[in-house]
């Protein structure tokens, strides 16, 4: 004979499964804090470039200001990154070097050149900077009833 009192310790229980759910959204999103956190206080306000290999220098905070986190609920991850640059793939080649535009303003006129960046990275260092401390944040995430 089968006891039925046994299954309300599956968990695939309703409740088991809310406050799983519940627990992973509010570690990743400390964990995007985190990263973002460390991301935003490498970048120091100074004037001229960074050496390369460093993070970069922010001339007018908008790189720093602009780095945000957000929980992707359909890849039931942790997103954090540069955002709000138009056309612009300036923060993908401070972390990895490549080519831009920069837009200039001479004499009144507008004038645009391609410029080739070395890699200042400052996203993969934080993440790799904040690894050790995320396994914590998960320990006694998942409460009864939450």
């Amino acid at each position: 004979m089968i006891d039925f009192r046994i299954k309300s310790l599956f968990f695939d229980r309703p409740a088991v499964t809310r406050s799983v759910d519940a627990a992973k959204r509010r570690v990743l999103s400390k964990a995007g804090a985190f990263i973002r956190t460390a991301a935003r206080t490498s970048i120091r306000k100074r004037t001229g470039s960074a050496a390369p290999g460093k993070p970069p220098h922010s001339h007018q905070g908008s790189l720093r200001r602009l780095i945000l986190f957000g929980y992707d609920r359909a890849n039931d991850s942790v997103v954090v990154g540069p955002v709000g640059f138009k056309k612009s793939v300036a923060p993908r080649a401070l972390e990895h070097g490549g080519a831009t535009v920069v837009v200039s303003r001479r004499r009144g006129r507008l004038q645009s050149r391609k410029v080739k960046i070395q890699a200042r990275p400052f996203m993969a260092p934080a993440l790799e900077r904040e690894r050790p401390k995320l396994p914590v944040l998960w320990r006694n995430s998942v409460r009864r009833g939450s």
